[in-house]
């Protein structure tokens, strides 16, 4: 019975060591606890309103993206541009870039060369817009280019796209050749041509397309200028 009493007083001991234990830790770190307490919700809340705050800047900007595309649909071109335009300023994620690529197709469209290849070069030479928009940038600016400016000029824009290993190799050797051959630079034309057919990863339409002008360079039987 006395040990049972012994243990006994031992243990209500034990427990108010660690209860006063307990609460010198508290005293001294207690604040903290509850500070960093408060910053993990406050946290996690502040995040939550962020992701909805992107959420919905990116689904109304995609919102007026659809928009401007219906109204260059309807044959609104001048609408659609006025509201491209503005996207592009205060638009939300992708959505002033693609504004800006849509923009200069519609000025192609309208029949505005000029304007329409300055947008593509210009997004082209944009080292904030990602790598692979500034690429079909200046594949469409080389593509205006065939009929709008020269060789040269083509080449300034997507030569460097036509090595090997590039994504968009084949449409900047199709824009290269078309260029070439509208110069009358046909052994230039030829080679540009031959390389897209001897590409066994080039696109079968483009393929197609190359296997033609060679057809008709080799009836056509030019000299190179």
């Amino acid at each position: 019975m006395a040990d049972q009493q012994n243990d006994s007083f031992i243990r209500e001991v034990n427990e108010e060591l660690r209860s006063e234990q307990m609460r010198r830790v508290w005293k001294r770190f207690g604040p903290v606890i509850i500070g960093l307490a408060v910053l993990i919700v406050l946290g996690t809340a502040g995040y939550r309103v962020f992701e909805y705050w992107t959420d919905d800047r990116a689904s109304q900007s995609g919102d007026r993206f659809l928009a401007a595309t219906r109204l260059a649909a309807d044959g609104r071109n001048d609408e659609a541009l006025t509201a491209l335009t503005a996207l592009e300023k205060d638009g939300y994620g992708a959505y002033p870039v693609l504004a800006r690529l849509r923009a200069a197709t519609l000025l192609a469209q309208k029949g505005d060369a000029k304007a329409a290849i300055e947008a593509f070069t210009a997004i082209g030479k944009d080292e904030a817009v990602p790598q692979v928009i500034r690429d079909v940038a200046h594949v469409r600016a080389a593509f205006l280019l065939i009929d709008n400016g020269s060789y040269d000029a083509v080449s300034a824009e997507v030569e460097g796209l036509a090595a090997p290993g590039r994504s968009l190799r084949n449409s900047a050797r199709e824009a290269l050749g078309l260029a070439a051959y509208k110069a009358g630079q046909m052994d230039k034309a030829r080679e540009w041509f031959e390389e897209i057919t001897q590409d066994s990863e080039a696109p079968r339409n483009v393929a197609n397309r190359a296997q033609i002008m060679l057809d008709n360079i080799t009836a056509a039987g030019k000299p190179n200028s």
